[in-house]
């Protein structure tokens, strides 16, 4: 059932609607006339598009930053150990403001989430008080970011 679902959702994107989303990927500041140019619609059929593209959650249009020019000196991946209902959890860790990334998984883990913090301190404040706390939390294990060596948001479409 979820197959067919997801096939009636990927077959609802047309290949001009994977151009721009593509177009997107690489700069989502590129004007409409441009993308309009590009993909062989006009303007106002581009504009049309994206915005439904948006209201569907097939994309977001934001400013990507960097957290370390912003004053966050530390990012770490965390995965979660836990027991009891998955989704009561995560639904506690999504209202968690440093955390800006949070899946469900396989494996060692049952929830991975990053967080941004302004240094050590705040980490260890973070997990103390905001993520153990958290009922159905088994345990948490912290990777550190030490260094950025890619981040690319533009792997296409299919």
């Amino acid at each position: 059932m979820r197959a067919n679902t997801r096939r009636r959702d990927e077959a609802a994107l047309d290949e001009a609607d994977k151009a721009l989303v593509e177009l997107l990927q690489r700069d989502g500041r590129l004007p409409y006339t441009r993308m309009a140019a590009e993909v062989g619609l006009s303007e106002a059929a581009v504009r049309q598009r994206v915005q439904r593209l948006i209201d569907g959650n097939v994309v977001q249009i934001v400013g990507v930053t960097d957290p370390l020019r912003l004053g966050f000196r530390r990012q770490a991946m965390v995965g979660v150990r836990a027991e009891g209902d998955l989704t009561t959890i995560a639904d506690a860790l999504a209202t968690v403001p440093e955390v800006d990334y949070l899946v469900f998984t396989t494996g060692s883990f049952d929830l991975l989430f990053e967080v941004v913090c302004e240094d050590d301190e705040h980490l260890l404040e973070l997990l103390n008080d905001k993520v153990r706390s958290i009922p159905g939390v088994r345990s948490a294990e912290t990777f550190v970011y030490l260094r950025l060596h890619k981040q690319t948001y533009a792997w296409g479409t299919r």
